[in-house]
């Protein structure tokens, strides 16, 4: 009989559990187990009672047993209210129940089950064996938990009945209390059961029900039930209760706004994005929006402030463009100081008492509780290490993507403002590439500016930690540290040099690649994609060696930054010998810790240094082009109409030049001029001689020189090469100004638009392709000119606006437009069409940049001289044309039936000529009807596609294709292979010190101290060398995978047929060019080394703690298994969101590049702010998901992050559990020392993880576009025709049947025709009546649906496209010159000689202008041949025709070509 004097609480408790129990089936005698709860209480008689107390079995299972006693008390009292309260449910609505609602009600069942087996266990027990030994408190816990479990799943069926889509909080709270009471009961389970058999089945039934215990307490903090509603309720729900429904929406578009201090810090104000991508793919419609504060426009506006006032204080400088981005963004910077401040200090706790916890574990004593106290500090260490930088790392990458849209808008606010000079300078492709490369690596810099001082900061604290555990010997540590520094200063400056000249070459990739896919179709047309494909890989070869110059210089820096932990572990330990410091294993664990920690920051050196070097070029590159030359603002005097006195437009004694920098030329010299308003103004001239920039003066486009120039009133510009944006045909016409209808349609039917509206299938709202591709010269030209139209502008400057129009359109867009809209408007007109010249109150003659006559057209007939000389050569060229069909009276008529041509239309013969009209009307109703029947048959989409999105995972096989694409993997495996040896020889070397080196001070070690230190640097000089092998093989693999998709996907690209191009905006295809092949050749072999390096360190962290005991493992197991449900939730949004941002990152690339090239358009319409905003608005729109997409990381990482560090705390209280007999002191000490950098690791493998998968992403665009449908072979060997084919030139077509696209309608539907040799044919018809088509179809640019087309007795779909192209010549509609020079754009492919050349360009008449220019044949055409006039580059393209000398010559629109070189 136990002893009634019982002096403590304790003593009673033990008394009551065990009175009655025999002790060989008792749990609370064991001698061990109080020694140990004494040891860890201290021998204080409170700590002694909370240890005993919650540390016990018996006292543990009472609690559980009270408190869901507890719980079902008030569950009931619950119960009891509803019903009294009881209102009724509506009826009638579905809902559905999903997995998550299963698996809830699934771990309810689960732990009913378990614990009502355990019951049954027992009892059967007691019938066997009897009743006196049956542990009554296992029996009373197992019968409550079984009621409890049971009543629990009663809830949750009521909750589904009810279709709450939340669980009651009291069920939420009964969750989490006995989730927290199981946690304490399963540590103290294993800790007994580390030296007890006994416990294991205690220990087994507690592992059993933690995963289900755990689920339900995450349920309960969520909340929800996963019960949602059907479709019919969705349609019904808000009908009955609105109000709530938009209250609820309102809130989740406030998710960041209104979120909450602690939903801040732990990120939960994502909650509901992750849930919504949980259910479904994210779309931009899902994203939240960000903050009026911290907009695209608050960000630039802030910018701006800044810079102006920088401006102001020093004028005659630009101002510096680092210090504009501090002045704006410094609060941000020192906020973001403070957390990472933080983050250093609490990072140092671990390495800082790690030697006192060595010490504890080997005996030494210094205050009561140090143990427990030890444990707390570490884990509060932890906690406020991951807080602190989370919140670190999370609002730098705000700061970035502040400072990115800042930057983004100056720079394209720049664009619009250059001057022509500047312009020819820096290309439209430089320009993009200044916002798509230069602007993000500015803005990502934010990522190391913090570690500029926090390097010399955690060096100060390592040193400090060493000098507490070493003394003298930090000066060692010191210098070591000091030299691998000064080691990376020419690495450094090896790095700048390289990023500079990889920047330039990409620039001139950049260049190249735009000019070529903005002016494919010419490329195709003339067969010269080969010649040019072959300029672009040259350019990507310069490229690429620069790239593998800085890989291996980027190798080295992290050689030497990995080399440098063992160069100072190595000096340091050498150091203590020489000093005859005594190293212990609690010295040199703490050394350890210090160093790994300090390897961090030394390991992140050489990117920082690296990114220094690149962000330094790249604040250089925008810095020079944000102080290039702008257009002056006062070169055009703005009058109010009031104050003019009827003058619309005024220029006197102006002098103009293009390039302003040359003072002896003139592009316009001796300009007076008076136009009154509501005047027609028409000028003319020859090629070249000032018509376009006397309409640039008017603009201010064009430098001035002397002289003023005033304008009164809005004015509208009408390019003479059509300038279209992409979107719908009714955008482009409004341009910005809200729709007026009746004005609207009037401007469609003046321009002759309603006709070819009825042909688009979608009408005013289709889409035009980039640059108008979809649309012919015409239709361009006339949307051009309603959108002036619609402005309704005071003044009209119109450069030879109907050049792209048949006659008759010509006349009435002449007749409806000019005199009839524009009739009270001031209108400035050049044309090169005599007839429309009489109706001009004032006609301009220029020559050589000169006006030299001014006047009325009769009165300048009479005057003679230049005009006269126009007007004749003007009859002279129209009376040469051998032409056979005249128009008399509006009707066509027959001069001479042609000999030797065979016409059939839809198959039928046409044997008399008189028949020609009634043929061809009864083909056109046919026609149109079939059209009508086709268009019916067909699916209406528009032109331009959807970007390509992958949704889902991305798939193992992306992986392994970037793994296995050189060397089938080879490399990969080498990268494996070395960081495993790093990382076993790593911890062979820690192990060696720390099992080697004596425990105490005064205590023999296992080893002397020259052999301690030898075999110490002999393992660790080892490990380094396999650094330097991985990190070889990580950038070099990278680069040559790079290397192979570039190419790949770049003749892909140039194989691709026209469709392709049609629906594909050309920005599209430059951010795969630009954005994503920079991801590929920098960032994502980066990303995939350090997987690699951090996962399987992370691997070795494991092994290690767990060779302390097994019991770990069973922590890391529930823990892992949390990690990785986490990691799956987190990545089915976050992908998503990164698939959203490279999507909405094309829009922005393709408005800067629209803009660029309509920059004279946008300004002559004053519409510069409102393209701003456009621009502003599109980065708001990508600012979106690029937000999310950092925040969602920061989510993840917080949570996995808190959970190690739960991990690292049972840690610690399992090796405090354990005396110094039972596991060598120094040996647990090695694994906290590896534990401190657990959650580090952890949180870095998965940021790591997710980066790499969205990384990824950028890989498989790439690859998406070397998957493109190529077009038939360039050469079909056994197929090549003759090397003298054509001889004759005759072409056949029968029965040819064309469609743009297997869905769409036909546009050439069944002709059957017979040109012969040496004839000149004409083919005539209206907009849209299949006249291009036919060109395209003869150069196969479209392959034909049925039908053949055959060339002197050769079917041309049976030969390579390259054979058949490079016989035939065309003239395109739009003269298309590449940047380069004048031989270079005549004869690309080098195949005449200088002879020729000049013979084709004296044919053209060109001759005399080249031999004029600096350089002749070499002189030089800038982008888009912008310093020579259009109808020189005409010109040009006539030479080229000449100079190829085939038997077929094609002119597009020989009517425009006529005039343009007129």
């Amino acid at each position: 009989m136990a002893s009634l004097e019982l002096r403590s609480l304790p003593q009673m408790y033990f008394f009551f559990c065990c009175s009655g129990v025999s002790p060989s089936r008792s749990e609370c005698y064991d001698k061990l187990q109080l020694e140990w709860i004494r040891s860890l209480a201290g021998g204080s008689s409170t700590w002694s009672w909370l240890a005993l107390y919650l540390l016990t079995p018996c006292p543990q299972r009472a609690l559980l047993s009270i408190l869901h006693l507890f719980f079902l008390s008030l569950y009931i009292l619950r119960l009891v209210y509803q019903g009294m309260n009881q209102k009724p449910q509506p009826h009638g609505f579905r809902h559905g129940v999903g997995m998550y609602f299963r698996v809830v009600q699934g771990c309810c069942l689960y732990l009913l089950c378990i614990n009502l087996g355990v019951l049954l266990f027992w009892l059967v027990d007691g019938f066997q064996y009897g009743w006196s030994g049956l542990p009554l408190d296992v029996v009373v816990s197992a019968g409550t938990q079984s009621v409890a479990w049971g009543v629990i799943y009663i809830g949750t069926e009521e909750t589904r009945k009810r279709r709450h889509q939340f669980f009651p909080t009291l069920l939420n709270l009964w969750w989490i209390s006995a989730f927290l009471l199981s946690t304490l009961i399963l540590l103290s389970s294993i800790l007994f059961a580390s030296w007890k058999g006994a416990y294991l089945g205690n220990v087994v039934v507690q592992i059993i029900l933690y995963p289900a215990a755990l689920f339900l307490a995450y349920v309960g903090f969520r909340g929800r039930s996963g019960i949602e509603m059907s479709a019919d309720e969705q349609i019904e729900e808000p009908l009955l209760n609105g109000a709530e429904h938009e209250k609820t929406e309102r809130e989740h578009v406030e998710l960041y706004e209104n979120a909450g201090f602690f939903s801040l810090a732990a990120f939960s104000w994502l909650d509901h994005l992750l849930r919504v991508g949980r259910k479904k793919p994210l779309e931009i419609k899902d994203l939240p929006p960000l903050p009026p504060e911290d907009s695209t426009e608050a960000m630039y506006e802030k910018f701006k402030s800044n810079w102006d006032d920088l401006k102001q204080k020093k004028p005659e400088e630009t101002p510096s463009l680092s210090l504009t981005l501090w002045n704006s963004f410094w609060p941000l910077v020192v906020v973001n100081a403070a957390f990472a401040f933080v983050n250093v200090l609490a990072s140092y706790v671990g390495p800082y008492l790690i030697n006192d916890f060595v010490e504890y574990l080997g005996g030494r004593r210094r205050f009561e509780h140090e143990g427990l106290t030890l444990v707390l500090v570490f884990s509060f260490g932890k906690l406020i290490e991951n807080l602190a930088q989370r919140q670190w790392y999370y609002g730098i990458q705000y700061l970035c993507l502040k400072v990115e849209a800042a930057l983004t808008v100056v720079v394209y606010w720049k664009a619009l403002r250059l001057s022509n000079s500047a312009r020819q300078s820096h290309t439209s492709g430089e320009i993009i590439n200044y916002m798509s490369v230069d602007v993000k690596r500015i803005s990502d810099f934010g990522w190391y500016l913090h570690r500029i001082w926090i390097l010399p900061v955690e060096v100060s604290l390592a040193l400090a930690i060493l000098y507490r555990v070493v003394g003298m010997a930090w000066l060692a540590a010191l210098v070591a540290a000091v030299v691998t520094l000064l080691l990376n200063t020419p690495l450094e400056k090896l790095q700048e040099k390289y990023q500079a000249a990889v920047m330039e070459a990409k620039d001139k990739r950049m260049k190249a690649l735009s000019e070529c896919l903005k002016n494919m179709r010419v490329l195709k047309l003339q067969s010269w994609e080969q010649r040019f494909l072959l300029r672009i890989e040259e350019l990507r070869q310069s490229e690429y060696g620069w790239l593998f110059k800085d890989a291996i210089a980027r190798a080295l820096q992290v050689y030497i930054f990995w080399l440098a932990p063992v160069v100072i572990s190595v000096s340091t330990f050498g150091a203590c010998v020489l000093f005859g410091i005594p190293l212990t294993s609690g010295r040199i664990l703490s050394a350890i810790a210090t160093f790994r920690v300090l390897q961090e920051a030394l390991s992140q050196f050489p990117e920082l240094v690296s990114y220094i070097a690149q962000t330094r070029v790249s604040l250089e590159r925008i810095w020079t082009f944000l102080q290039e030359e702008e257009l002056p603002t006062d070169s055009v005097i703005h009058v109010p109409a009031e104050e003019s006195g009827g003058i619309a437009i005024e220029i006197e004694d102006g002098e103009f030049n293009w390039h302003s920098s040359d003072t002896e030329l003139r592009t316009l010299t001796g300009i007076n001029l008076r136009i009154k308003r509501g005047s027609r103004v028409a000028v003319c001239g020859t090629v070249g001689s000032g018509k376009t920039s006397l309409l640039s003066s008017i603009l201010g486009e064009i430098p001035k020189l002397a002289g003023t120039v005033k304008v009164s009133g809005t004015t509208a510009y009408v390019a003479q090469s059509a300038w279209i944006q992409t979107g719908k045909v009714e955008d482009n016409i409004r341009f910005g100004k809200p729709m007026n209808r009746n004005l609207y349609e009037s401007i469609l039917s003046a321009c002759s638009l309603r006709k070819d509206l009825e042909l688009w299938a979608f009408g005013d709202q289709t889409e035009i392709g980039e640059r108008g591709i979809n649309m012919s010269g015409g239709q361009k030209q006339r949307i051009q000119l309603a959108r002036a139209l619609y402005q309704d502008t005071d003044v009209y400057l119109l450069d030879d606006p109907f050049s792209a129009v048949d006659a008759h359109t010509g006349a009435q867009l002449f007749q409806e437009c000019i005199l009839g809209m524009l009739a009270s408007k001031t209108v400035v007109y050049v044309t090169h069409q005599i007839e429309f010249l009489p109706a001009a109150d004032l006609i301009l003659v220029l020559d050589k940049g000169t006006v030299v006559q001014a006047g009325k057209y009769d009165d300048l007939l009479q005057a003679g001289t230049n005009f006269q000389t126009l007007v004749n050569a003007h009859n002279e060229a129209i009376d040469g044309m051998d032409v056979q069909e005249l128009f008399e009276d509006g009707e066509l008529t027959i001069a001479e039936e042609p000999s030797g041509i065979e016409t059939y239309l839809a198959g039928s013969e046409l044997q008399k000529q008189a028949s020609l009209r009634k043929s061809s009307s009864v083909a056109m109703r046919k026609q149109a009807s079939k059209r009508e029947d086709d268009k019916l048959e067909t699916t209406n989409r528009q032109l331009i596609d959807e970007e390509e999105r992958e949704t889902g995972s991305v798939g193992f096989g992306v992986y392994w294709a970037y793994a296995t694409a050189v060397y089938k993997g080879a490399l990969v495996a080498i990268v494996i292979v070395c960081q495993f040896s790093f990382m076993l020889l790593q911890l062979a070397s820690n192990f060696w010190m720390a099992w080697a080196a004596p425990a105490r001070e005064g205590d023999t070690g296992k080893a002397s101290s020259t052999k301690l230190i030898l075999v110490y640097t002999a393992l660790s000089v080892t490990s380094s060398l396999f650094v330097i092998v991985r990190s070889l093989s990580v950038y070099l693999c990278g680069l040559f995978i790079s290397q192979k998709y570039f190419m790949d996907m770049v003749r892909c690209i140039f194989r691709a047929p026209m469709s392709f191009f049609d629906s594909t905006p050309v920005g599209r295809i430059l951010n795969r060019a630009s954005t994503d092949q920079t991801r590929m050749d920098l960032e994502i072999p980066s990303f995939l080394g350090s997987l690699a390096s951090v996962s399987i360190q992370l691997v070795g962290v494991v092994v290690v703690m767990s060779a302390i005991s097994w019991n770990v493992l069973l922590f890391f197991l529930p823990i892992v298994i949390l990690v990785v449900w986490l990691q799956r939730y987190y990545m089915s949004s976050a992908r998503e969101v990164a698939r959203v941002m490279g999507i909405e990152k094309s829009p922005v690339l393709n408005h800067y590049g629209e803009s660029i090239a309509g920059a004279a358009t946008i300004r002559g319409f004053g519409q510069n702010q409102r393209f701003l905003e456009t621009n502003i608005e599109l980065f708001n729109v990508y600012a979106r998901p690029a937000f999310l997409n950092f925040a969602l990381i920061e989510w993840l990482i917080f949570r996995m992050e808190l959970l190690c560090s739960i991990i690292f705390a049972f840690s610690l209280m399992i090796v405090l559990s354990f005396s110094d007999s039972i596991i060598d002191p120094s040996i647990s000490g090695l694994a906290v020392t590896y534990g401190l950098n657990l959650n580090i690791l952890i949180g870095w493998t998965i940021w790591t993880l997710c980066n790499v998968e969205t990384r990824i992403i950028s890989f498989e665009r790439i690859q998406q576009y070397t998957r493109i449908e190529s077009e038939p072979p360039l050469v079909i060997e056994e197929k090549r025709p003759a090397p003298s084919w054509p001889s004759e030139g005759t072409i056949q077509l029968h029965r040819l049947e064309l469609r743009y696209t297997p869905r769409s309608p036909l546009v050439l539907h069944g002709i059957t025709c017979t040109f012969h040799g040496g004839e000149k044919i004409g083919v005539v018809g209206r907009t849209g009546s299949g006249k291009s088509t036919l060109i395209q179809a003869l150069f196969r640019m479209v392959e034909p649906s049925g039908g053949k087309i055959i060339i002197d007795g050769v079917d041309i779909t049976t030969i390579g496209l390259h054979d058949l192209r490079t016989r035939l010549s065309i003239i395109p509609q739009d003269p298309t010159l590449f940047e380069g020079t004048m031989r270079s754009n005549l004869d690309p492919l080098l195949q005449h000689t200088d002879m020729e050349v000049w013979e084709a360009l004296d044919k053209c008449q060109l001759g005399d202008v080249v031999r004029g220019k600096d350089g002749k044949l070499d002189a030089v055409f800038g982008e888009n041949a912008d310093n020579w006039s259009v109808g020189q580059r005409q010109l040009v393209c006539l030479g080229r025709a000449l100079l190829k000398r085939t038997r077929i010559l094609v002119l597009d629109e020989a009517n425009r070509v006529g005039r343009q070189c007129h």
